[in-house]
């Protein structure tokens, strides 16, 4: 694909993907007491609250990106540990959901309408959904498999840290300040992208087998 022709074909899956990514964070602390993410506005379904400019631009470049966090406040929850590892644990899943839909729905059209049915008509409205819910597919996988990477801020970081020992959760959550700069390290010299292509290419494989 050409350029122009990637970004229309991948931003609205893109857009739906980091979206309820970062709504299912704020949903379930808010169902958890904390209202913080709705006092904020950010408990939203419009896309624009929850974009992070770098994050976007860095998925058409090296091929995964970030939303802007939703913020969270566990001093609203009964348990701030146990229950922060449910919000965390809410976007990856999002995302894997998200995929496995994606991947059934594409089936099901190939299915009802094969290609032999094809008109001129139906051609230019079943090709752009059908690339798109390949993309869509593909987007949620790199979203799901690199926030479950246990590096803090990632939630996959803040899955182990609720997992953890107290001691050991504290400690491991210290470096969350510099976790970021470890990604963006490891993802601009391509020791990221070498470690979870292969999960992604194999479950995405998995899923349009």
């Amino acid at each position: 694909m050409d350029p122009i022709t990637q970004l229309i074909i991948m931003a609205p899956p893109l857009l739906l993907a980091l979206t309820l990514h970062e709504y299912a964070h704020g949903y379930i602390a808010y169902r958890l007491g904390d209202p913080t993410a709705y006092n904020a506005g950010r408990l939203t379904l419009n896309p624009i609250s929850h974009l992070d400019l770098i994050g976007t631009i860095a998925f058409f470049f090296i091929k995964f990106g970030w939303a802007k966090p939703v913020p969270v406040n566990p001093n609203y929850f009964r348990n701030p540990r146990k229950d922060m590892l449910w919000v965390a644990l809410a976007g990856p899943v999002t995302n894997l959901l998200l995929a496995v839909a994606s991947a059934i729905l594409l089936k099901t059209l190939l299915v009802v309408v094969p290609a032999p049915l094809y008109t001129t008509a139906l051609q230019m409205i079943l090709v752009p959904l059908y690339n798109m819910l390949v993309a869509s597919v593909w987007i949620n996988l790199v979203l799901c498999i690199f926030n479950f990477l246990p590096i803090p801020p990632l939630d996959g970081g803040r899955i182990l840290t609720g997992l953890l020992p107290e001691d050991m959760a504290r400690t491991y959550a210290s470096f969350e300040r510099y976790g970021f700069v470890v990604v963006l390290i490891l993802a601009f010299t391509g020791v990221l992208g070498t470690v979870i292509f292969p999960i992604i290419k194999f479950a995405n494989n998995l899923l349009l087998a």
